[in-house]
C-alpha cells in the first residue's frame, strides 16, 4: 500500500541499518520529524546498572509502569504515599525527560478500600480528589485520565466500580476534574482495540464514547492508542486502521501510542523468526500511525525484553520461553524491532 508518507519520503527514505543504532537513537529520529519517543519505566528498572544509560539514550519521555496506579498512590483511604513516583519524576527531571501520567481512573488496580467507600457514600471527592493530588503535584505532559472504559467486545462500558457508583457520568466527571487541577496537561482517553484485526464495533464504540464527550464538551485532548499488538494474531488491517484515525484527525484530537508492545507467543521456537514477525507488525502499524498529522508521541511499553511477564501457559514456562515484545531484548541487544521503529520514524513527515 502506497501511503503519503511513502509518496512523500521516496525512494531516499532513510533506512538506519543495524549497525548504526550507537549513533542514533529512536527519540532523535523522531524529534527530528517532530514527534516525542519514550517507554515506561518502573523504579525497580532504575537499579539495573546498565539499563538508566540506554533508557536515557533512546528515551525523551517517560511513563510510570506502575508508581501511578492507585492501589500504590492511595494505598490507605486519604493518605497518598508519592515516594515510588517521586522517585521517577526526579530521575526524569534530574536527565531531562518529560513525563506522562497513566492512569488517574480505571476498573482495575485500586485500593481494597475504595469500592466499600463509594457503596457506602457515593462522594464525587473520592474521584476528583486524588485526581486534584496527583495533577497539582506533577507537572505532566499529558495523562490518562480514562483507561479502557469500554467492554472488549464494543458492546458498552465495561463494569467498574466507577461506573456503578456515578453511572457513565463519571468519565465527563474525571475530565472535569483534571483539567481544573491542571490546565496545561494534555488530558487523554486511553484504550485497546482499534488496532488489529476488523474490530468494527469496538471502533465504533470508541467513536461513540468520544463524540458525546466532544459533545458535551468535556476537556478531551487526545485518543491514547495502547498499541499492545499480536505478531501471530489478527494482523493490522491497515484501512480500517487508517480509515478510523482519520476520524480522529477529522474530531481535532491528537493521537499518543502510549503503550506499544508486540506479542510473539504462538510463533516459532526459532527466536530469529519471531523477531521478523515482531519487526514486521511493528512497521505494518506504525506505517499508518505516523502517517496521521494528528499522531505526536509514541511510547512503548519498556524497552526491553528483560521485564516482560513470564508467559501464562505451562507449557511455554516448561521450555523456558521468554517473550520478545520490545525493541531490545533481555541483554540490552537491539533487535530486529529496533530498525522497524527507526525507519518508521524516519519516514513520518512534519505536520505543520
Amino acid at each position: 500500500m502506497i501511503t503519503r508518507r511513502a509518496a512523500l519520503a521516496g525512494a531516499g527514505a532513510l533506512a538506519v541499518p543495524t549497525q548504526a543504532q550507537d549513533l542514533r537513537s529512536l527519540k532523535s529520529i523522531a524529534a527530528a520529524k517532530g514527534f516525542v519517543f519514550g517507554a515506561a519505566a518502573a523504579t525497580y528498572e532504575l537499579k539495573d546498572a546498565d539499563y538508566p544509560p540506554l533508557l536515557l539514550r533512546q528515551a525523551s519521555q517517560l511513563v510510570p509502569e506502575y508508581e501511578m496506579k492507585r492501589n500504590v498512590l492511595e494505598p490507605r483511604q486519604g493518605q497518598h504515599d508519592f515516594s515510588a513516583l517521586d522517585l521517577l519524576w526526579n530521575f526524569a527531571r534530574q536527565n531531562g525527560l518529560t513525563m506522562r501520567g497513566h492512569p488517574l481512573v480505571w476498573y482495575y488496580a485500586n485500593p481494597p478500600w475504595l469500592k466499600p467507600a463509594l457503596q457506602a457514600r457515593r462522594d464525587e471527592t473520592l474521584l476528583a480528589g486524588h485526581i486534584d493530588a496527583v495533577l497539582k503535584r506533577y507537572a505532566l505532559s499529558s495523562v490518562d485520565v480514562v483507561n479502557e472504559a469500554i467492554l472488549p467486545d464494543g458492546t458498552g462500558l465495561r463494569p467498574s466500580l466507577w461506573l456503578d457508583a456515578f453511572g457513565p457520568g463519571y468519565i465527563d466527571m474525571a475530565f472535569h476534574a483534571a483539567r481544573a487541577a491542571n490546565p496545561k496537561t494534555r488530558l487523554v482517553y486511553n484504550d485497546f482495540g482499534c488496532e488489529q484485526g476488523p474490530n468494527d464495533r469496538f471502533r465504533a464504540a470508541q467513536l461513540k464514547l468520544l463524540d458525546g464527550l466532544l459533545a458535551r464538551k468535556v476537556p478531551l485532548d487526545a485518543l491514547g492508542l495502547q498499541g499492545h499488538l499480536n505478531a501471530f494474531g489478527k494482523a493490522v488491517d491497515q484501512k480500517k486502521l487508517r480509515d478510523f484515525l482519520q476520524e480522529i484527525h477529522d474530531r481535532g484530537l491528537a493521537i499518543l501510542v502510549t503503550e506499544l508492545d508486540v506479542d510473539d507467543t504462538g510463533g516459532p521456537s526459532d527466536i530469529a523468526a519471531r523477531d521478523r514477525a515482531v519487526a514486521d507488525e511493528t512497521r505494518r502499524f506504525l506505517d499508518v500511525v505516523l502517517d496521521t498529522p494528528a499522531t505526536v508521541a509514541v511510547l512503548t511499553w519498556n524497552l526491553t525484553d528483560r521485564y516482560a511477564d513470564p508467559p501464562d501457559e505451562a507449557p511455554l514456562k516448561a521450555l523456558g520461553w521468554r517473550y520478545r515484545k520490545g525493541p531490545y531484548d533481555a541483554r540490552l541487544a537491539a533487535k530486529p524491532m529496533w530498525d522497524a521503529m527507526a525507519q518508521a520514524f524516519a519516514g513520518r513527515r512534519i505536520a505543520y
